[in-house]
């Protein structure tokens, strides 16, 4: 979102003005009603102003989905037209989870929506067959990053470098990563590291335990500037997910060209072809996860036509320049056609 923000200050809006608000906020869960009471009263205000024509709400599971319905459902009692921005890795299973009655709910506010945005094609399929969204309101718009400041510098002693971000635990796929990494340890030439919040003990112990602490980091949770550099220090993102919608981390990588190992779900073969601009694994394939890693551990070659192919992708379709005038472009559609 601050990526973004930043980037509309640099763009012609062209008489449009974009207001950001929260429904959630920091702090303490018990603070999230007052958020969302404030949103709701000037989302009000502004209507009565005439100076809101468009709301773009971004949902995800659980505690979001219920914030936005209250904005959704208010929006459409003051003739608001809203679009969905639809987020989360397990939104699927969420819906699939809910009481009929509260999918009856979602099913109408999704319908009801000026627009439906999703990450990638396999959400629009979720939109249009399981939430019957109408399909000419799907828009895909995939995440994207701006071109990274730093530059990668390559290991002056030509070591591989892996690198894991994301929440450590079983639905990213760090304890496959693990297994996958000790049946490298007798390989030369390879370093890891595993950063992200979530198990950031249990996953030191891991590692301890099957013996590739002494090239294996796990650092905690990462700030941006961390991340950056991180990323910069690095020859190959890999994610094993179990579960996506798009996510940001390998965006990052393939922005910054690093090779990529990752998993076919969600929305990520939409943008990691298997040869082409990544490498992909089956979920949970603890075998393929190690031939993948030690092939890229192996052929430099094959890192580099990888890396390249991700810098171009990224360049053409995953910037953030691209992405918000393609974002602004969608808000003066929907909002005029309504």
């Amino acid at each position: 979102m601050d990526a973004l923000r930043s980037e509309l200050d640099t763009v012609s809006l062209r008489g449009m003005r974009v207001l950001f608000g929260t429904t959630r906020g920091r702090g303490p869960l018990w603070i999230a009603p007052l958020h969302l009471g404030a949103f709701l009263s000037r989302m009000i205000g502004l209507r009565l102003m005439k100076r809101c024509d468009l709301v773009h709400v971004n949902v995800a599971s659980s505690g979001s989905t219920a914030r936005k319905l209250a904005v959704m459902l208010v929006a459409r009692a003051l003739g608001i037209p809203y679009a969905v921005h639809l987020h989360g890795a397990l939104y699927e299973q969420f819906y699939a989870s809910l009481s009929p009655s509260r999918q009856r709910l979602i099913k109408r506010v999704f319908r009801n929506a000026a627009r439906v945005i999703v990450l990638g094609e396999i959400w629009r399929t979720f939109a249009v067959e399981t939430l019957s969204v109408l399909p000419e309101r799907v828009a895909v718009l995939p995440n994207a990053v701006p071109t990274p400041v730093r530059v990668r510098v390559p290991d002056p002693h030509g070591v591989t470098r892996l690198l894991f971000l994301g929440r450590l635990g079983e639905r990213k796929g760090s304890r496959i990563l693990i297994q996958a990494l000790s049946r490298l340890n007798d390989k030369a030439g390879w370093r890891a590291v595993l950063a992200g919040d979530g198990e950031i003990e249990e996953t030191r112990r891991a590692v301890a335990r099957t013996g590739i602490e002494w090239r294996v980091e796990v650092p905690g949770w990462l700030d941006p500037d961390e991340t950056a550099t991180r990323i910069a220090a690095s020859d190959v993102l890999v994610l094993p997910s179990f579960a996506e919608n798009l996510p940001m981390s390998v965006i990052e990588g393939m922005a910054a060209g690093l090779a990529i190992v990752a998993t076919p779900v969600g929305a990520t073969p939409d943008i990691v072809k298997h040869g082409e601009t990544g490498l992909l694994v089956p979920p949970g394939d603890v075998e393929a996860l190690t031939v993948a890693l030690a092939q890229l551990i192996d052929d430099s070659a094959l890192r580099e036509r990888l890396s390249e192919a991700s810098v171009r992708l990224h360049r053409e379709h995953l910037e953030i320049g691209a992405y918000a005038r393609r974002l602004i472009s969608l808000w003066r559609e929907t909002a005029t056609c309504h």
